[in-house]
């Protein structure tokens, strides 16, 4: 069996693929009023260069580099316990995702190549293909396994990216497998065991939710490829078993495929886009708090500054270190919201903005 996925991984990923297409298309589960025609060339033409292109020449130019200054580590892992290297190989591919992706959420250059997978406002099987090429270029798990395949570990490589197929795949896919899990009681501990082990649905569509303000989603945070335990070791894991219905980028400008995914080649011709020629990021802070008279319900605070909606947040802080405040409001009242990003107590005014005038 592991001799038949060692020799057949890329026929196995096209059956995961076909596998689960054919599920949302029986289902329908794909609500083609939120799909547009270059979402469908974002994501044909990033499978096909990734699969195709990118990956191949990783690895080509990793094993000749490695025949040229290391040849002696050529096929050093081929008499390893085969468990041992798919171990090695899953653990630390997935330890760089995870760290590689939570950059790409709060440095501005990465998040601008990362940025078309958060314009998806339907999930789909082949949505966590859509990021820019050179996303994939500096991707640190392209390389180690490059590396891996190189150092002879090569039938772990390919039963590994089977596996990690199946799961991304899935925790994309509007089938939404693991809710059966959280429908009936007695499947509760079974539960709690996968989604505390692997990414499921759930969990990562939380990521891709909008915004924090349905209480369902955080899209800074959530950051695992395969496995849940990263998020959970760093202080980044939402679990709440719920799905957001409102996905995407706010305010999202809708650049065309290209500009996607060959930025920074190409540049969006949209005024205002994070990926257009012009666009530079803009501090919006005040020195004077804001006033309102807030009804019942929950609202997001702007921490970044950046935010056209001061002091609320309207997803501008993509691409930075920082992170909205979600506050609740029980009874209407009037409230002082802080401008100047200076207050000690967050949303709430506490006059730091005074200092600004001594």
């Amino acid at each position: 069996m592991l001799q038949f996925f060692s020799s057949y991984a890329n026929e196995a990923v096209l059956a995961i693929l076909v596998m689960f297409g054919l599920m949302e298309g029986l289902g329908s589960l794909v609500d083609f009023k939120k799909r547009r025609a270059d979402d469908y060339f974002l994501e044909v033409v990033a499978f096909l260069v990734l699969s195709g292109l990118i990956k191949p020449a990783i690895v080509l130019a990793v094993v000749a580099m490695g025949n040229l200054v290391y040849p002696q580590g050529a096929q050093l892992l081929i008499h390893t316990n085969f468990w041992l290297v798919l171990l090695l190989f899953l653990s630390v591919d997935d330890f760089l995702q995870y760290w590689y992706h939570r950059l790409s959420h709060q440095n501005s250059f990465f998040w601008k190549l990362h940025r078309p997978h958060h314009t998806a406002e339907q999930m789909g099987l082949l949505v966590s293909y859509r990021n820019a090429a050179l996303y994939y270029i500096l991707m640190p798990n392209i390389w180690w396994l490059a590396l891996v395949t190189f150092l002879g570990g090569g039938a772990a490589v390919a039963v590994g990216l089977v596996l990690k197929q199946l799961i991304i795949v899935g925790s994309h896919s509007p089938t939404k497998w693991d809710s059966t899990l959280y429908r009936y009681k007695a499947l509760s501990p079974v539960a709690f065991i996968v989604e505390h082990i692997l990414i499921t649905p759930a969990f990562h569509y939380a990521h891709h939710g909008k915004s924090q303000a349905d209480n369902i989603s955080d899209p800074n945070g959530n950051f695992g490829n395969m496995f849940s335990v990263w998020d959970q070791l760093f202080g980044t894991a939402k679990f709440t078993r719920l799905y957001p219905t409102d996905l995407g980028l706010p305010n999202d400008p809708q650049d065309n495929w290209l500009s996607n995914f060959f930025y920074p080649v190409i540049k969006s011709n949209k005024p205002g886009s994070e990926i257009s020629k012009d666009y530079v990021r803009q501090k919006n802070t005040g020195t004077e708090p804001a006033q309102f008279e807030l009804e019942p319900g929950t609202y997001l605070y702007c921490r970044c500054g950046y935010s056209k909606s001061q002091p609320f947040c309207d997803g501008s802080h993509h691409g930075t270190s920082f992170k909205p405040l979600l506050f609740t409001v029980e009874r209407r009242q009037k409230m002082k919201l802080c401008t100047c990003k200076m207050s000690a107590k967050p949303p709430y005014c506490d006059n730091s903005h005074l200092k600004l005038k001594n």
